[in-house]
């Protein structure tokens, strides 16, 4: 992807009252050969690797009662952010102009996200998080928050490498700010109330499978704009597939138990970014009508 000397996003911000320390925090030691993980530890793979729902991940979604736990964060020049803040910075800017465009179009004005950097645990609106959740967005404010750490294990555990995979991951959460603007999320989790959890799985895995499709989106017009090279819609197509609930299954635990996806299979969440990547279209990524 081409990034360097492009602009990049003022709506970032850094935690400053993360806590603790990396040592105390629990990380998601996939191993590629399968096996040997705790039934706690696959737990949050299958509901904390990358791009989970912050209600559901902070056990929020039952009772709508959020905690607000917010860290303090301050801002950083733009020469003093490291190479991979400056990426995201410019990943996140990208999606302001590709949402921004589409919504003026529609007679709408698009509230840019901010992004939030953090180092092991964070406080937000819905509630506090360690970096073993993976990146999530919160609609209570509107951020999304990184522990670009999570980088090197899409990279090193998850056998997904490559500068477009990671701006597939800001683009997802981008995609989940973008359904809270057009009121999907709020929809969602009053929808859940009451169902069982394999019926709310299984409209979990619709509302992230659209999330994917919005990042196609993205990916559509970051290829127009000419900022894309060689391979990289294959490196996100293949953290599609690295990141699909049945891989992660086969790989923390040896068997796959679909009642309990809740972002997808690998080949539904590499048709829903092809299917906006191949549009561009908003109305291609009606994931909450008919099979997906």
């Amino acid at each position: 992807m081409e990034w360097r000397g492009r602009r990049q996003s003022n709506n970032v911000e850094y935690s400053s009252g993360s806590g603790g320390s990396r040592g105390g925090g629990m990380r998601i030691p996939i191993r590629a050969g399968g096996g040997g993980i705790g039934v706690i530890v696959i737990a949050l793979v299958l509901w904390l690797v990358f791009g989970v729902n912050p209600l559901q991940l902070l056990g929020m979604v039952d009772t709508g009662d959020y905690q607000t736990t917010q860290s303090q964060t301050t801002t950083r020049p733009k020469g003093a952010r490291s190479e991979t803040e400056q990426f995201v910075a410019t990943v996140l800017a990208d999606t302001e102009d590709a949402w921004g465009k589409r919504f003026q179009t529609a007679g709408e004005s698009y509230a840019k996200p901010t992004l939030v950097f953090f180092d092991g645990r964070v406080g937000s609106a819905c509630g506090s998080a360690s970096a073993a959740m993976g990146p999530f967005y919160c609609p209570n404010d509107q951020k999304v928050y990184l522990d670009t750490s999570f980088f090197d294990q899409l990279r090193q555990q998850l056998n997904a490498p490559g500068d477009f995979a990671e701006a597939y991951v800001v683009a997802h959460e981008v995609g989940h700010h973008v359904q809270n603007l057009l009121g999907i999320l709020p929809r969602y989790h009053e929808a859940i109330r009451g169902m069982s959890r394999a019926d709310a799985n299984a409209l979990s895995v619709r509302i992230e499978l659209q999330a994917d499709c919005f990042a196609g989106i993205f990916a559509h017009d970051e290829s127009s704009a000419g900022y894309l090279q060689s391979g990289d819609i294959g490196e996100a197509t293949n953290a599609a597939e690295q990141i699909g609930d049945d891989t992660l299954q086969r790989r923390g635990q040896g068997t796959v138990v679909p009642d309990s996806f809740t972002h997808g299979t690998s080949a539904q969440r590499q048709q829903w970014f092809e299917a906006g990547y191949r549009s561009g279209d908003v109305e291609a990524c009606d994931t909450l009508k008919g099979a997906i």
